[in-house]
């Protein structure tokens, strides 16, 4: 035993018990965590390549579709007010036109004022009344 070597160890410095030790806290609680990683999937489109999303893709586009319907209906809606609007203010103009020639009308119909447009031509108004004409009843009626 010449060559053995020996050597001395310091004994190991004694370790807790599993129990003992206390894990480290984390400052951020859990569900701000969660949140952040959500938002961090949404913004970097992992989101989309998850089974979940894929298994869902047909109740998706069909929700994207009911929503461009909602959005065109809106528009459509909006369109045809415009022109209900549009078409109710040109019934009131042409209600207004209608009134207006109306009385022009009544106005200019009068005795006086028909006699007064006739004058330049010549007529005049006739001061003997109109007379009966009467027929005889003794002649027949000729065939056609």
């Amino acid at each position: 035993m010449k060559n053995k070597l020996i050597l001395e160890m310091e004994p190991a410095p004694a370790v807790a018990p599993v129990e003992a030790v206390k894990p480290i806290q984390n400052t951020v609680p859990a569900k701000e965590n969660k949140i952040k990683k959500s938002i961090a999937a949404l913004l970097s489109g992992r989101f989309l390549v998850s089974d979940t999303t894929i298994s869902n893709l047909p109740f998706l586009l069909y929700i994207a579709f009911l929503g461009l319907c909602y959005i065109a209906n809106g528009y459509y809606a909006q369109r045809n007010d415009r022109e209900l609007d549009r078409l109710n203010t040109e019934i009131e103009d042409l209600h207004s036109r209608y009134v207006v020639a109306q009385s022009q009308l009544m106005y200019l119909s009068k005795e006086s004022e028909v006699a007064k447009m006739a004058a330049p031509l010549g007529l005049q108004e006739s001061l003997i009344p109109p007379g009966k004409i009467m027929l005889n009843d003794n002649r027949k009626p000729s065939p056609r």
